[in-house]
């Protein structure tokens, strides 16, 4: 996305507090607790490829309840990339007039924010380039002993192959899958390195800050998710970079996170 760099010592001052602000309570907050999470793992006396990590699990024991709990985690993923879309196009330094709303009488597809029909065929390839090699080296992983075996909680009930779950599973963490996508690729791709490089950050730090934010968060599954994930966020940021669309990531992510939660379920716990 086009930007003009922060010209003032106010406007770089309020880039660096929105950057700390923002990802204190989302993504770097949920980093910091991944990390806590893996130094629980690894100090627990078995293996890890013996430990299992639990992906939409049940929030409340009342079956009638759970689905209330469970959108609002949902929601709670829009609101973090509704925020940095909103951040985007409202909130940036006075010299980048870019990144405001479309004038009057400029063609509507080309905001790079606002999604298009052309965005799904670079998606699905995007999801196909990554979540096959992405699915092997979690295998290769977890035969290893450097991954936890990751469950996507009652998905085989709610296709009908195991105990525990309900007919509304399916559809929430599918609902859960696109809403993990919007709010990781606006976040920590759109956002986060648009105001980077508002700040004059070269492009190789950029490629390293969000590639290494997207692992930090998912290091609960294990040190191989982290590395797998900032792979992933490298080549997220590469795409962003070459193309300046986001809504690609947001299509791929949301493949990719639905693909292997439903697989989960038909298959077994093979990944998330």
């Amino acid at each position: 996305m086009p930007a003009s760099p922060a010209t003032t010592a106010a406007e770089r001052r309020a880039l660096r507090w929105e950057i700390l602000l923002v990802l204190a309570i989302t993504f770097g907050a949920s980093g910091a607790r991944a990390a806590l999470r893996l130094i629980e793992a690894l100090a627990r006396p078995e293996r890890l490829d013996r430990q299992t990590t639990t992906l939409n699990g049940a929030q409340s024991a009342l079956w009638w309840l759970d689905p209330a709990f469970q959108l609002i985690s949902t929601g709670v993923l829009c609101a973090w990339g509704g925020l940095a879309m909103f951040l985007l196009l409202r909130h940036v330094p006075a010299a980048a007039a870019p990144l405001r709303p479309t004038p009057a009488g400029t063609p509507t597809h080309r905001h790079p924010l606002r999604p298009r029909r052309a965005d799904i065929l670079p998606g699905i390839l995007l999801a196909a380039a990554i979540g096959l090699p992405g699915l092997a080296f979690y295998l290769a992983s977890l035969h290893l002993g450097l991954s936890k075996h990751v469950d996507a909680a009652g998905i085989s009930a709610a296709l009908g192959s195991g105990p525990g779950g309900h007919w509304y599973t399916l559809p929430l963490v599918i609902l859960n899958a696109w809403a993990n996508g919007f709010a990781e690729e606006l976040v920590v791709v759109a956002w986060l390195c648009t105001r980077m490089r508002q700040l004059r950050v070269p492009w190789g730090w950029v490629f390293a800050a969000s590639a290494v934010l997207r692992g930090s968060y998912h290091l609960y599954q294990g040190p191989s998710a982290g590395v797998g994930n900032v792979v992933m966020g490298l080549v997220f940021v590469w795409w962003y970079r070459r193309t300046g669309r986001v809504w690609p990531l947001i299509v791929a992510h949301g493949l990719i996170d639905t693909v292997a939660f439903a697989g989960s379920g038909l298959l077994g716990p093979v990944g998330g």
